[in-house]
């Protein structure tokens, strides 16, 4: 009697030991991704050259929206009614450290980028003067390495979460994603015909030697 009752009090605490690791990682994947995502989106160029192009508020409302909606599906799925907040992918320790890794490495990817960039980047589409076309790095890897580790720490955290409405969401990230890099590679190929469209050849855009 007394050890099926030890049995039974050890096994609620490791439960509520698990559901409390699990519920401080979401946490910390909540913070971090949104924390990201709102200085990716609030950002302006450190740059005080003469800017050659720089898009409209109205085209930027074209990308900014769906990440928008999409960052609160994931943040706020749970929270919704069903079956958004249905989980889908099942709470496993194994799925959950995968999740953790692929947001770190997707974090890292993103600050590589970011500071093989320099002061050419720019929270939004610019084209300055003086502009470079960065071919090293990551940017030999990708042409867009900063939205191949932005995609990779929103896969990451519906894959911690495991909502429907997290699912959901992915496709307006990844719509949000290109729209804004079809803008941004018409502008590179007015700037670096030639050099830029060598590189399209040799170089896929988000996913190595895929897309």
């Amino acid at each position: 009697m007394v050890r099926r009752i030890t049995h039974e009090l050890c096994s609620c605490a490791c439960a509520k030991s698990e559901n409390y690791w699990f519920v401080s990682l979401r946490s910390q994947f909540h913070q971090l991704l949104l924390d990201f995502v709102c200085r990716y989106l609030a950002s302006r160029s450190v740059l005080d050259e003469t800017i050659g192009y720089r898009e409209s508020g109205w085209r930027r409302l074209g990308y900014v929206i769906p990440i928008l909606v999409g960052g609160y599906l994931v943040f706020k799925g749970d929270r919704l009614s069903d079956p958004l907040d249905l989980r889908v992918i099942p709470h496993v320790d194994a799925l959950a450290w995968t999740g953790v890794v692929l947001c770190i490495a997707g974090l890292a990817f993103c600050i590589w980028a970011r500071f093989t960039l320099g002061r050419n980047w720019s929270g939004v589409v610019t084209l300055k003067g003086g502009h470079e076309l960065i071919m090293r790095g990551p940017y030999a890897v990708v042409r867009h390495p900063i939205y191949t580790g932005l995609l990779t720490m929103f896969v990451a955290t519906v894959i911690v979460l495991g909502h429907v409405a997290g699912i959901i969401a992915l496709p307006l990230v990844f719509v949000s994603i290109w729209i804004k890099l079809r803008h941004e590679e018409k502008l590179m190929l007015q700037k670096f015909p030639d050099q830029y469209a060598a590189y399209q050849r040799r170089v896929k855009r988000l996913i190595p030697f895929i897309l």
